[in-house]
């Protein structure tokens, strides 16, 4: 199963529930309504922009895969925007990599720079993850690691992500080149510097160290337009 030229669907996705009016397979996490109310999944209609909150912890505690909800293995896979190589914090606990690399290649979103997150007509009952995007990155990275930590406060739960063993770069659908993951960044750097400076100098020179180990791992892992270290 192919949904765009280059990028197929992995067989763990292809299992999933198919959205009727697009044609393609919901994501586990995905919330589905019926009547305007949450409903199990496959009851009614997917919001994609949605969350199952159920799920999060689900897939934390039994160590389930954010997309397709099978078994992870040994390798996690988070999918987010590069900024996140700076904070090594992700809004969704890991994936497998072929699903983690089918969601940085086909959701437009995190791939395209020119698509924009709709938010008019949501449901009554529908949560946005706190920690999702406003700003659409242009760039998706999957950052591929043996561990990661959970960290909960009143605001949000955000999962720490470890060192990475690997890391992938995509732009419409396409692997990014180097400049293209830092311009990326770079763009995003001013609003985190600025959130910094209302908590004083040492949280602004945390974001520039933090920078700085950022870009050592986009020189270290991007190869101009070969992604990481192989398979």
């Amino acid at each position: 199963m192919q949904i765009a030229e280059g990028i197929i669907v992995p067989g763990r996705i292809r299992r999933l529930p198919v959205c009727a009016e697009r044609s393609i397979p919901v994501p586990w996490f995905v919330q589905w309504f019926d009547d305007g109310k949450p409903s199990a999944q496959g009851v009614g209609k997917p919001d994609f922009r949605v969350i199952d909150t159920l799920k999060y912890a689900i897939a934390v505690k039994q160590k389930r895969c954010w997309v397709c909800g099978g078994i992870l293995g040994r390798h996690l896979a988070f999918t987010a925007g590069p900024m996140c190589a700076i904070l090594r914090i992700s809004g969704e606990p890991p994936s497998h990599r072929e699903c983690a690399e089918f969601s940085a290649r086909a959701c437009p979103f995190l791939s395209r720079p020119d698509m924009v997150r709709r938010e008019d007509r949501l449901p009554d009952a529908a949560k946005f993850n706190p920690l999702m995007l406003e700003r659409n990155p242009g760039v998706a990275m999957v950052w591929i690691t043996l561990s990661y930590t959970v960290h909960q406060d009143s605001r949000s739960v955000v999962c720490a992500m470890g060192d990475p063993v690997e890391l992938l770069f995509f732009k419409n659908g396409r692997d990014a080149s180097r400049e293209e993951v830092m311009n990326s960044i770079n763009s995003g750097l001013p609003s985190l510097t600025a959130a910094a400076e209302t908590e004083g100098e040492n949280s602004v020179r945390e974001v520039f160290v933090r920078y700085g180990e950022a870009k050592r791992l986009v020189e270290q892992f991007c190869k101009g337009g070969n992604n990481g270290m192989g398979k």
